[in-house]
């Protein structure tokens, strides 16, 4: 246990033992997304209450328990993600019928919003079981409250989450943008968040906002044009680690998207002519022919 949170173990009891915490009972439960003095009061009760705590990493949650001074046994930690969650779910109905306590949490934030639960919750829902959420960190209200939309656009915002990985798919998601007259937020991986600037690319000056390794310690957010977070992004190399959320900006008005020969003339950059077409087809939905045209112009031009 880290002695940091001695206190705030021992506050958990005072301050949230006094509500009632029925059995039979799923407890979705929100932990840090980054830094663990994010962590509610409540959440710790409740962590250190349950019988079981279903999770995406057993390691990883263990290891987070423990920091908290939380001590559950390997028979009480059991896996639940993406794969098995189907099944999983089944297995903790059962074990809300006989009466035990149940928390879910994912790895990092709310549980059920891009990571796994919802599944589960409505399982559980279902059997005629109860769900009590314990709320707390969210990358989504993290960035969003800093991203400084509220005043721009009142209409609220879209939660796209994880966009496709396939190319075509993720054209097509950005296209859809181009006309969103309200934000967006949208998450990323490292390892495909300079596909990601790519594909924003064709928003142009449309702002985004970025955060990276929110609530760590090396935290950067960014607000920047669509079309410059490639460059930004390769001004650092450290800018590629850690996990991303974007809020791209409400549309203003109703201008034109940016020409695809932006995303083209950026491919053509480090790539032969007839590769940079192919992909800024699949990139863009433009057909190869016109790309292709477009790409001898550029070149010609130069």
């Amino acid at each position: 246990m880290s002695p940091l949170f001695f206190a705030a173990l021992a506050a958990s009891g005072a301050a949230a033992s006094s509500q009632h915490y029925p059995q039979a009972t799923l407890y979705v439960v929100a932990t840090p997304i980054g830094n663990l003095a994010d962590i509610s009061l409540r959440a710790l009760h409740v962590l250190g209450l349950v019988d079981v705590v279903a999770c995406e990493d057993t390691r990883h949650t263990q290891a987070l328990l423990r920091a908290y001074g939380i001590d559950k046994s390997a028979a009480q930690l059991l896996a639940l993600h993406q794969h098995n969650e189907t099944q999983g779910a089944r297995a903790l109905v059962d074990l809300l019928r006989l009466g035990r306590r149940v928390a879910y949490v994912s790895d990092a934030g709310t549980p059920g919003i891009s990571d796994p639960g919802g599944r589960l919750v409505a399982a559980v829902r279902a059997a005629g079981l109860r769900s009590l959420p314990i709320p707390g960190a969210s990358s989504v209200t993290t960035l969003l409250s800093v991203a400084g939309v509220a005043q721009e656009q009142p209409g609220g915002f879209e939660f796209m989450g994880f966009l496709p990985t396939k190319a075509a798919e993720r054209a097509h998601a950005v296209q859809a943008l181009t006309t969103l007259q309200r934000a967006a937020v949208v998450l990323e991986a490292p390892h495909r968040i300079e596909s990601l600037a790519l594909a924003l690319s064709c928003l142009g000056q449309r702002r985004v906002t970025l955060g990276r390794e929110l609530t760590k310690q090396f935290e950067e957010i960014a607000t920047l044009p669509a079309e410059e977070i490639a460059t930004w992004l390769a001004q650092d190399s450290n800018r590629l680690r850690g996990e991303f959320s974007l809020v791209i900006h409400p549309a203003e008005g109703h201008t034109e998207p940016a020409t695809d020969t932006r995303v083209l003339k950026l491919l053509l950059e480090h790539l032969p002519l007839k590769t940079a077409v192919k992909l800024a087809g699949e990139i863009t939905g433009e057909s190869r022919n016109t790309l292709y045209q477009a790409a001898l112009d550029l070149k010609q031009s130069h």
